[in-house]
């Protein structure tokens, strides 16, 4: 039993994410990147200088994103904060042939279907802005400030469940989050522990 207890924990650190010493820390500026998005446009994080920027990881046939986006949920916040100027960047960063991964005509129908809002959709099916960031689920989502300081990283919210009816009773992490950035305030869960589907990085 030992030895077995031994080679299992041998074969989890040897299959530890990329990502685990990751550079997105909060208070701190948050990573540079560029990547192409779902029209074929490529953007940078430095595009968006002077406003607010939410990146959330996705991948549409995870069961905790479909309850976000099924709710109506997550198309509500990105309207929300399109209207007081933030900018919402969804990021794919699923592996050619693992779940979620999909094209940018394919990645514009499924916004267009959901009437979801982003402001872009990044592409990033070789994992490198997911493991920059240390993305680990779907939906997982970063809140950066005007400045460029990272001042939230986590769940969208408090109930990590695939239930719709648990969105109206959890803590609405993001939103609270956004409100603080708003009002010129720390947010005072800043680091929370995201949930949902592992990101589908290549193996």
């Amino acid at each position: 039993m030992m030895k077995l207890l031994r080679r299992t924990l041998i074969v989890a650190a040897i299959a530890a994410p990329a990502f685990a010493h990751a550079a997105a820390t909060v208070d701190a500026p948050a990573p540079a990147f560029s990547a192409v998005t779902a029209d074929g446009k490529t953007v940078s994080l430095a595009d968006y200088k002077g406003k607010t920027v939410v990146l959330e990881w996705t991948n549409h046939d995870c069961p905790y994103v479909k309850k976000h986006y099924g709710s109506g949920n997550m198309q509500a916040q990105q309207k929300d904060a399109a209207a007081q100027g933030v900018v919402w960047l969804q990021v794919i960063s699923s592996a050619p042939g693992q779940q979620g991964f999909v094209d940018g005509a394919t990645a514009q129908k499924l916004n267009a279907d959901r009437s979801a809002v982003p402001a872009a959709t990044l592409l990033d099916p070789k994992g490198d802005l997911g493991k920059l960031y240390g993305a680990q689920t779907t939906p997982h989502l970063y809140v950066i400030k005007a400045d460029g300081t990272l001042a939230y990283k986590g769940g969208i919210d408090s109930l990590a469940t695939a239930d719709k009816a648990d969105i109206a009773r959890a803590e609405p992490y993001v939103k609270e989050a956004l409100a603080a950035v708003a009002a010129g305030k720390k947010v005072e869960k800043a680091s929370t522990r995201p949930y949902g589907c592992s990101v589908k990085y290549a193996s």
